[in-house]
């Protein structure tokens, strides 16, 4: 109810002076790449720690290709004016994504279980411990219920990967004939087919490595393939695809910023570009020096994602719509998932944080 229906009381503002043009197909491309994204990288770790229920590095430094990457080829795009130019590059990054996911799947058939290196961990067990019946079965066999020190980060992961809801608005003010249906229907297809991705890049991998799955899927394969000629060519796919998604997701927060601080003042390049340009650079920063993806995705799901997807929704429900008494079962229903929402964000945010400072030096940060 919060996306005003085209087809009812149409303002000047929305048919004269800004008209949708962005079509149906564009604007599935869009919010599917805002749905997908890194996320995809480390929803095999989190299966692997629940259960089933690049590119070479230029001149071995990273940092110097995010650099490059972001001034040549996120920014230009993160600059253009309207969202709906974006549906062409965010095409091309979920055909990335889709080669991602072809891959996963042929390797877990080419990549043997147990590895070499699983057979000697196998033997030095057997030679020090009492117990002499771990076989590879135990190695290679698919938990359906994992528990463990690292399960907290398993639904901040899940959070953080679906988190889309602030490219809604821009996409929707995009969209060609735009109405509440025609976008229910975007986001529908875009949805479903984003699960179904995750779903089978999430299961693939996670048979393919089982517990031996790390918090970066592609890391898990470099540690076992070496310098694979296709592992090198889904790092470049992988690159583009999440190097395409960057600016979808500017294009929301720089309207926010806009709005919050200069709301109905004229278009101005300098600040349009000021905007970008600092959000970039707040991007570089985070991506150089957090030492791993998954603190990335487990604070930021435990808390922003949590207040998305959780949170925010219910208390917008519960407050805005008044046709519905709070004894009813939709009031009950968002009350339920709000106090699910709280839940979530204090008990993973508390066990992140414990797990940062007690097993430090278990990953080596």
């Amino acid at each position: 109810n919060f996306l005003l229906d085209s087809n009812l009381g149409k303002k000047k503002y929305e048919t004269q002076y800004h008209p949708g043009t962005t079509s149906f197909g564009m604007s599935v491309f869009n919010l599917s790449n805002a749905i997908v994204g890194s996320g995809i990288l480390g929803l095999s770790y989190a299966m692997a720690n629940t259960g089933i229920a690049l590119f070479v590095e230029w001149y071995l430094n990273g940092d110097y290709l995010v650099l490059l990457v972001s001034v040549i080829l996120i920014l230009p795009l993160s600059l253009l004016k309207n969202l709906g130019y974006l549906g062409y590059t965010s095409g091309f990054s979920l055909l990335c994504m889709v080669f991602f996911l072809i891959v996963v799947i042929w390797k877990m058939f080419q990549i043997p279980c147990p590895m070499d290196s699983d057979i000697i961990n196998m033997t030095l067990i057997n030679m020090t411990s009492v117990d002499e019946n771990i076989t590879s079965d135990d190695v290679c066999k698919p938990k359906y219920f994992i528990f463990n020190s690292q399960t907290v980060y398993a639904v901040p992961i899940l959070t953080f990967s679906f988190v889309c809801h602030p490219a809604i608005l821009p996409i929707y003010e995009e969209l060609k004939s735009r109405s509440r249906k025609r976008m229910m229907n975007v986001s529908y297809v875009s949805f479903f087919a984003m699960f179904l991705m995750y779903l089978l890049a999430a299961l693939f991998g996670y048979l393919t490595f089982y517990g031996r799955v790390e918090p970066e899927l592609l890391h898990t394969y470099s540690a076992y393939l070496g310098a694979d000629v296709l592992l090198l060519i889904v790092r470049l796919a992988v690159l583009m695809a999440v190097t395409l998604t960057v600016p979808v997701v500017i294009f929301p927060i720089r309207s926010s910023i806009t709005q919050l601080l200069w709301a109905g003042k004229e278009f101005r390049w300098w600040r349009h570009c000021s905007i970008t340009v600092a959000l970039l650079a707040f991007t570089n920063v985070l991506v150089i020096f957090v030492p791993t993806i998954r603190d990335i995705f487990g604070f930021i799901g435990a808390s922003a994602a949590a207040m998305l997807i959780f949170i925010l929704p219910s208390a917008f429900y519960i407050k805005l719509v008044k046709k519905e008494p709070m004894k009813s079962v939709q009031k009950i229903g968002a009350a339920f998932f709000f106090l699910s929402g709280i839940l979530v964000m204090t008990g993973c945010m508390t066990l992140i944080i414990l797990d940062w400072t007690q097993n430090v030096a278990s990953d080596g940060h």
